[in-house]
């Protein structure tokens, strides 16, 4: 990734709420992806009394997932997505499509150089290899996470 797609992506922590909205079946299938996290994005109950007030919190409101799926399905399906989700709220992805970082990074900063109402804040940004996790239920080798907020450029 050049340095130019790094300026994109905040490096920091945050506290992960998955929303009330989405339903169990959903949840389900986020929370072993969000497990595969650093430990700095701590997962945390959409109740305030377990969310941690020193770090930031992503409002997850929607998910695609978009593993298995060839390059440029996974960016198509996030920007269908991104129509259900409001300014504030957070949108979690998933990708085994190596040329997904680099479509969704790109997609993000052009939503900030363009005139539009909202724009998008690629939040995190992460891969992660179980190659070799014998463990794992996961099929992939490689996944790519994304959280992207809509911010309000207003």
């Amino acid at each position: 990734m050049s340095a130019d797609s790094q300026s994109l992506i905040t490096q920091e922590s945050y506290a992960i709420c998955l929303s009330t909205d989405l339903s169990d079946a959903v949840q389900r299938e986020m929370t072993p992806l969000l497990d595969l996290l650093p430990a700095s994005h701590s997962i945390a109950d959409h109740s305030k009394s377990d969310v941690d007030s020193a770090l930031p919190l992503l409002d997850i409101r929607g998910f695609v997932d978009g593993r298995g799926l060839a390059c440029p399905m996974p960016l198509l399906k996030t920007k269908v997505a991104l129509r259900n989700v409001a300014i504030g709220e957070s949108l979690y992805i998933v990708a085994t499509d190596p040329n997904s970082q680099a479509d969704i990074t790109a997609f993000c900063r052009q939503s900030q150089q363009v005139q539009s109402s909202d724009d998008l804040k690629l939040m995190v940004n992460d891969v992660t290899d179980l190659t070799g996790d014998s463990t794992s239920l996961q099929r992939f080798a490689t996944i790519y996470h994304f959280i992207i907020t809509k911010t309000d450029s207003n």
